[in-house]
């Protein structure tokens, strides 16, 4: 099983967008798929119809009590896509950081949980809110590769600079180097500032930026609104045909060597 974390410090940058699109063509390529919605905004439970504020287990139980593996198992919701199922988040996420970001092994429950459910699935994606904490330490914790989406856009440069920071900071408590790849979102080729930011891009962070470029694409917005992944709802779109490229580089990427 490999976990793939999509994270970014700066919001509306196309983290749940990527989260969804690659799990969708995983679940194509007959992979079996978890995902885990650890913002407590909830925008990645909600978009597969799951009002997480009905539900009795989600994320947040997995950070207040010790959970076994069935317990983990009966949190897991299922989707209308038979090899995606999602580990739903509710507001009770925004309480963590304040009830137990200072209590000591909460950076490592996320990473446990998924071991405990490794045998169930090929890939787990884990879908970020844009604050560091708890939850974003967890995710990058349990990773095996980041994806690190970024607007092409020049305060989206900005915010990754602060990533970049927050992972050399965290590296020093890892016994493997992150794994992460830079990806080019909501490029827009008509215009000066998209290209600008695409070589700035490249120029700063050189190989570890994904060579290609996730264009606007307005069928992402539709294929949300009808709650369908966006190469079941589009799949000859630009944007689709983006996020396969994408994902055939990902899956050759070099991953941690260890957990």
């Amino acid at each position: 099983m490999e976990v793939w974390t999509v994270a970014n410090q700066k919001g509306g940058v196309g983290k749940t967008t990527t989260t969804i699109a690659l799990a969708g063509l995983l679940a194509e390529c007959g992979k079996k798929v978890l995902l885990v919605d650890t913002d407590p905004h909830a925008s990645l439970s909600y978009y597969f119809g799951i009002e997480s504020e009905d539900l009795e287990l989600s994320v947040y139980d997995l950070f207040v009590q010790v959970s076994t593996k069935e317990q983990i198992l009966q949190s897991l919701c299922p989707t209308q896509y038979s090899n995606i199922d999602i580990l739903p988040a509710t507001m009770g996420l925004a309480t963590l950081d304040r009830s137990l970001g200072a209590k000591g092994g909460m950076g490592l429950v996320l990473k446990k949980a998924m071991q405990k459910v490794a045998e169930y699935y090929d890939y787990v994606l884990m879908d970020c809110p844009p604050v560091l904490g708890v939850l974003m330490v967890n995710a990058l914790a349990a990773s095996d590769l980041i994806v690190v989406p970024v607007q092409t856009e020049f305060l989206a440069l900005k915010g990754l600079d602060r990533m970049i920071k927050t992972m050399d900071i965290m590296q020093g408590e890892q016994e493997e180097p992150f794994k992460y790849t830079i990806v080019p979102t909501m490029f827009d080729k008509r215009t000066k500032a998209s290209i600008l930011a695409y070589q700035q891009l490249q120029d700063i962070y050189d190989k570890k930026v994904w060579p290609g470029v996730i264009p606007i694409d307005t069928n992402f917005r539709n294929a949300s609104v009808s709650q369908k992944v966006p190469s079941h709802f589009a799949a000859n779109s630009r944007g689709v045909f983006a996020y396969k490229n994408l994902l055939d580089y990902l899956m050759k990427s070099p991953k941690r060597s260890s957990k």
